[in-house]
């Protein structure tokens, strides 16, 4: 649990770091510490849609024992959906396009597994801003793309999802970023993973396309040497600000610790009495 609590939270701040930022354009802004309002006209502090589905996806696994339930982490998402369960105040501001297809697909009585979108342009970043979790479990490469295909069920985002379970598996086990990136056979289009640290910050996209969105968090992960510098400097790239720098502060976290994270980020962030009600 302990790891699984710097992972959590390393994600999470991210998040909040992200939220006020969301959609600017890169170079508009800069962002040094944890504000409020901005893009989503939230607290200091807030989380979104990323660490809510990333919480649904941990109670579900602790509630089943940190064995993955298909029906009852599809309901978990549906509970996010229709009644704001998981979320910072009370209240859901943002989803994925994706995301809600699947979801209205599921509460028409569709089969959960299903659900998920498997079109070529279906290829946002929902389904690895939620399957963290999973680095904490035994699993199978068949079954985290299975949690994937839940909302979204294209190989590339269920690839992208089992690389980055894979790479947090072994930062958990205490191997380097550097080593990990380098060491792996990584075929298009996830051929420039073994290279990231060489790219220069204009050959990163921090798009929600969820092969942009690895790249980024990857790329912050391994040319920073501590977690706030990660996290800032994933939020700081532009555009989808909170899940870059939730994916990369979600490994940050694993590297770090729980510790390493900034106490007064730690401090503002909301409702840290539902996340440590979810871990396992």
């Amino acid at each position: 649990m302990r790891m699984l609590k710097d992972a959590v939270y390393g994600f999470a701040v991210g998040d909040a770091l992200g939220v006020p930022f969301e959609f600017q354009r890169r170079g508009s802004f800069q962002c040094t510490d944890m504000v409020g309002y901005g893009t989503w006209n939230q607290i200091a502090g807030t989380w979104s849609d990323d660490t809510s589905m990333l919480l649904a996806t941990c109670d579900s696994l602790k509630v089943h024992g940190a064995t993955i339930h298909l029906d009852d982490m599809m309901d978990k998402f549906a509970r996010w959906y229709s009644k704001a369960d998981y979320t910072a105040h009370c209240e859901r501001f943002d989803i994925g396009n994706t995301t809600a297809a699947a979801l209205e697909q599921y509460q028409l009585g569709s089969n959960p597994v299903k659900c998920g979108q498997t079109d070529i342009f279906s290829n946002g970043n929902g389904s690895l801003m939620r399957i963290l979790p999973l680095t904490f479990i035994q699993c199978e490469e068949s079954e985290i793309m299975n949690v994937s295909s839940l909302t979204h069920a294209h190989y590339l985002s269920k690839e992208a999802c089992v690389i980055y379970v894979k790479i947090a598996k072994q930062l958990s086990q205490g191997e380097a970023i550097q080593s990990i990136l380098s060491s792996g056979s990584w075929k298009e289009p996830f051929e420039r993973m073994g290279k990231l640290s060489e790219f220069s910050v204009s050959e990163i996209k921090s798009s929600g396309y969820v092969i942009d969105t690895l790249e980024a968090a990857l790329w912050c992960v391994c040319t920073t040497n501590n977690y706030k510098d990660c996290v800032l400097k994933a939020v700081n790239l532009g555009e989808d600000t909170d899940t870059v720098a939730a994916v990369a502060g979600g490994l940050a976290g694993i590297m770090y610790g729980y510790e390493q994270i900034p106490i007064d980020w730690v401090d503002k962030l909301a409702n840290k009495a539902l996340i440590d009600s979810c871990l396992f």
